[in-house]
């Protein structure tokens, strides 16, 4: 982290709601290196606990176990508050699909619940997760924040409203508002386990055991990968931004490449077989595509280089090493 968001930042209190998340907890990490006062709101629903065990005995981290869906739980975890970094949400387009309702409740009513708290404990600023998926069935490559398509599942529908509802209250009750739309983040903590993984924890996990992943389609389907780090600087410098014209606004947050998933695998292979020459011979399987899924995905990032300054480090090769070195030594 640089001198300058250190120094913004200082005696500052910074709620990072879904904290034991996979990006919330290594926001919290983040900031907690660097002497940062960090509340953690989480009702451990998709969490990890051993995500934020070893913060639990530092004194400037305070955990707060409670629901986005209740309001006073909001109003408890905003009190006397600098920052929000909201990262609280039901993640996975398929299961948005098989259960709309609780997608809709967390992501939707939650969000609204959170608004409302840090407008009431009159927050500095709310920066919050918002999504690669609002861009829908928009074909154009690469994604220009001002363009975009009809979504094309639940989650994409919740996650688009948090936008809208972010620029009412930006403009009705004056709380500054940056939406970060993510686009296929990953990196260390991020669980391989469950129906809804990613797909590199997955794949890393099944390689490992030798196990073939399997690719929805013919791998053909391409995404813009970012590693987490880039995530938890773009979060940083929205949070602590002086340019009056980056608020209240939506930035692509990516490196701005597209990987397919055929080329994913193989680079996640080849990496992994370097530690492990049996996982050489794992074959690959395919299946049919997922509905819902857009088939490709590519960011425009100038408006966040040109407004917050983000200035990503790592591309998909470094961050796939980084992360795999993790998985290796975790799973």
């Amino acid at each position: 982290m640089n001198s300058l968001i250190i120094e913004k930042l200082k005696k500052k209190t910074v709620l990072v709601t879904g904290g034991a998340g996979f990006i919330g907890s290594n926001l919290c990490e983040t900031l907690l290196k660097e002497q940062i006062n960090v509340v953690c709101l989480d009702n451990f629903a998709t969490g990890k606990r051993e995500n934020i065990n070893p913060f639990l005995k530092l004194n400037h981290f305070k955990l707060i176990e409670g629901d986005i869906r209740l309001i006073e739980d909001c109003h408890k975890a905003c009190h006397g508050v600098d920052f929000i970094l909201h990262q609280a949400a039901l993640g996975s387009v398929p299961r948005s699909i098989n259960d709309p309702i609780t997608t809709n409740a967390v992501n939707v009513s939650g969000f609204l619940n959170m608004l409302v708290a840090a407008k009431d404990a009159k927050v500095k600023r709310f920066v919050y997760a918002a999504s690669s998926s609002t861009y829908g069935d928009h074909e154009a490559l690469p994604k220009i924040e001002d363009t975009i398509g009809n979504p094309l599942s639940p989650y994409a529908v919740t996650k688009y409203v948090n936008e809208l509802y972010a620029s009412v209250f930006s403009k009705t009750y004056n709380l500054d508002t940056i939406g970060l739309r993510y686009f296929n983040v990953f990196g260390k903590r991020q669980d391989p386990n469950g129906a809804y993984a990613a797909v590199i924890p997955k794949f890393v996990q099944q390689f490992i055991k030798h196990e073939s992943p399997v690719i929805n389609g013919d791998g053909s389907y391409s995404r813009d990968f970012t590693f987490i780090d880039n995530v938890v600087q773009a979060n940083l410098k929205a949070l602590t931004t002086s340019n009056k014209q980056a608020l209240n606004t939506v930035y692509n947050i990516a490196y701005g490449t597209r990987t397919t998933l055929l080329e994913l695998t193989q680079l996640l292979k080849s990496n992994l077989s370097k530690l492990d020459h049996k996982i050489n011979n794992v074959d690959i399987s395919f299946r049919a595509n997922r509905m819902g899924d857009v088939p490709h995905s590519l960011a425009s990032i100038e408006k966040a280089k040109t407004l917050l300054d983000y200035t990503p480090k790592y591309n998909v090769k470094q961050g796939i090493e980084k992360t795999i070195h993790w998985y290796w030594n975790n799973l």
